[in-house]
Formats: C-alpha cells, sequence, structure tokens
C-alpha cells in the first residue's frame, strides 16, 4: 500500500440540530464536545486520521458558513483542504465534489469517507482495520462499508446483509452485501436484529476514488452531470461559482439511498472496535457509562433527584440546583438561552423542535 495514495476526507456539514439547543446552527454538534471528551468531535475526528494518512491528505467537507469554524479548531490544515459547501444537500454531492477534487490531484487516490461525530473505542484497533481496508481496494474494485454489530433496532441507521447469513458475524475479511437498507421503520429494523444477520453500516467508507466516480456516474448522473467540466474547474479561479451552481441544482440525496443500495460492489468490513454514531440526545444517554442505580445520566452541577428513572440532565451550570421528581425516561437539557423538558425520545424530540423553525424561535435556532 503506498500511504501517499491514501486520502481521508471528514464531512463535517451537518447542521446538528437533533442535539439542539447547545448544537445551533452556529456551530453544530461537530464543534462541539457534546461527548465530554475533551476535545471537539471534528478536533478528534482529525487526530484518529492523522495517525493513518498524511496530514496533507486529510480533506475537510463542510458548510460554506463553517469554514472560520474549521479553521479556528484546525488551524494548521491547508485551506485548499477545506471543501466549502454552498448549499446543505446530504452526502452524496459532498463526496461527489470531494472525489473529483481528489481525482484532479491524484488519479490512484484511495479514500477513507467518513462522518465528523462518531466516537471509536480502540483507537489502535480502528487504525489497523482502516489500513487493512486500503490494502484491499487497492487491488479490488469494491464499495466497502465498515459493519457494526447492532445492539438494538435502532432506526437511525441503515443495516446491511452479507453473503454468507449468520456465519459473517464470525469473519475478519471483507465479503459482498447481499442486501443494504437505509433506516428502515421500527418493525423492519427488529426483524434485521432478530435474524441474526445484518449489520450496522457505520457510515464509514473505503473505495479507489476512480470506483466511486465510475458508480456514481452509472446511479446517480443526476447529480454526476452538475459536475461535468470538474477537470478543468476544480482547482481554478472559477471552481467556487462552478460549486455554486453544481449544488444550486443538486438534488438532496444519501450516497447510501443513491449508490450503495443499488450498486453490486458493495463490501462490508465487519469491524471489533467500539463504534458510537451519537446524532441525538437517546444516543448520548446510552453512551455515558456513568448512571445512578435509577438508570439516571447527569452531567450537570448540584442533582436533587426523587423518584426519577432513566433521565438525563445536561447543564453547564455548575451552580445551579436542579430539582426533580417523578420523571421517568426524560431528558432536561439547560443552556443559557433555552431549558428543553421532553421524552427522552427520538422521534418524540424530533418532532417537538421542529417549531424552533418558526419565524419568533429564529434567534434560538
Amino acid at each position: 500500500m503506498n500511504i501517499q495514495n491514501c486520502y481521508c476526507v471528514i464531512m463535517a456539514g451537518g447542521s446538528g440540530t437533533r442535539f439542539w439547543p447547545v448544537s445551533r446552527t452556529s456551530r453544530p454538534k461537530q464543534f462541539l464536545d457534546v461527548a465530554s471528551k475533551g476535545k471537539t468531535f471534528i478536533r478528534e475526528t482529525y487526530d484518529r486520521f492523522l495517525k493513518i494518512v498524511p496530514k496533507e491528505n486529510i480533506i475537510i467537507a463542510t458548510a460554506a458558513k463553517y469554514r472560520e469554524i474549521v479553521q479556528e479548531q484546525i488551524p494548521e490544515i491547508d485551506s485548499s483542504n477545506i471543501l466549502l459547501e454552498p448549499y446543505p444537500r446530504s452526502t452524496a454531492p459532498c463526496i461527489a465534489y470531494a472525489t473529483y477534487t481528489l481525482l484532479k490531484r491524484n488519479p490512484e487516490a484511495q479514500v477513507v469517507v467518513t462522518p465528523s461525530d462518531h466516537l471509536i473505542d480502540d483507537e489502535d484497533l480502528f487504525v489497523e482495520t482502516i489500513r487493512k481496508a486500503f490494502e484491499y481496494v487497492e487491488t479490488n474494485d469494491v464499495l466497502m462499508t465498515l459493519g457494526v454489530v447492532p445492539t438494538r433496532p435502532d432506526t437511525n441507521y441503515g443495516y446491511v446483509q452479507a453473503m454468507g447469513g449468520k456465519e459473517a458475524f464470525l469473519s475478519d475479511t471483507p465479503m459482498q452485501v447481499k442486501t443494504f437498507t437505509e433506516k428502515p421503520d421500527k418493525d423492519m429494523a427488529t426483524l434485521f436484529i432478530n435474524t441474526g444477520e445484518f449489520f450496522w453500516n457505520a457510515g464509514i467508507f473505503i473505495w479507489r476514488a476512480s470506483t466511486i466516480k465510475s458508480e456514481m456516474e452509472k446511479y446517480l448522473p443526476e447529480v454526476t452531470d452538475l459536475f461535468n467540466g470538474w477537470e478543468a474547474a476544480i482547482g481554478s479561479k472559477i471552481e467556487e461559482e462552478f460549486i455554486l451552481r453544481a449544488f444550486s441544482d443538486c438534488m438532496n440525496i444519501s450516497i447510501d439511498y443513491g449508490v450503495m443500495e443499488k450498486t453490486d460492489r458493495a463490501w462490508i468490513y465487519p469491524v471489533k472496535f467500539g463504534w458510537n454514531d451519537l446524532g441525538t440526545w437517546e444516543s448520548l444517554y446510552n453512551f455515558l457509562p456513568e448512571k445512578d442505580e435509577d438508570g439516571n445520566a447527569f452531567q450537570s452541577g448540584k442533582i436533587l433527584a426523587e423518584d426519577t428513572h432513566n433521565v438525563m440532565v445536561v447543564s453547564p451550570e455548575k451552580k445551579k440546583l436542579i430539582a426533580i421528581k417523578g420523571l421517568e425516561d426524560y431528558m432536561i437539557i439547560d443552556t443559557d438561552d433555552v431549558l428543553v423538558i421532553c421524552p427522552k425520545d427520538d422521534k418524540k424530540f424530533k418532532d417537538f423542535i421542529s417549531g424552533i423553525a418558526m419565524p419568533d424561535y429564529e434567534k434560538y435556532r
């Protein structure tokens, strides 16, 4: 494996609405230390991949309005390695932009594409896994995703069934994908779990840039056609205008729906390291290791809790006493200007916060 041909694309353009009110449109969750790890999500992700690829081969794709935050949190990154998306269009257009950029720089590029907000346990094993994946895609024309053994029927993840059924869980080598289902409903996710044949799609992909280019152009021409002329535009004075025009007309679609569910080149690599995609408050509650005997998780100062079960409290104010009685399966999120008290359920919270889109609440978004 030629390490100079190995690149990392960190996707960091999301608005992080499911972590509102701590995450705001002005500074979403990827730029915060939601998990109290001592680093923001994006800083931790960047440092993790420094162990795998050269610093000059790490690309960050983010919304144009977050450029200054990226430079503030990762000051050592070259400005040419920050790709600015003028509009949010999900992962497929983002990956198209990054792919054409890397092909312009290096036609032999091998790429790991990763979200910016994952937590990884056992980073040494993670590094070893990514390196093995790079070695595999160097000689195999596949689109590889990492697969995690699921622990619950979570509807926020994609599910992947590998060739080989239940035997796949014992494998330590890449396998061809049998089925790929993005974010099923609760009943379908439960069925997947009960079969014992499905992995969570970790959303971390490894492939050759030339391979994903050909598959996107095959299955998503409505996206890739908008990048016609990329060879001359990318890296030139007209790149910003070119990308603005492409994204203006581009559909909003994920790489999972657009390519991975359709291609016959999808492969999965079962992983053994610990993985958490902290995308919601409920997922943070599940992640937090320190809970009392009633299942309560408190990231705050003084707490007085009585007859309270499976409640999460998050508050940066250490002097404030938070007193709770008679709550179960709730969360309390306290910030300087917003207090949220809501059932600790992803769907209920998502429905609830849709109200902040109203003009009266613009300053709180």
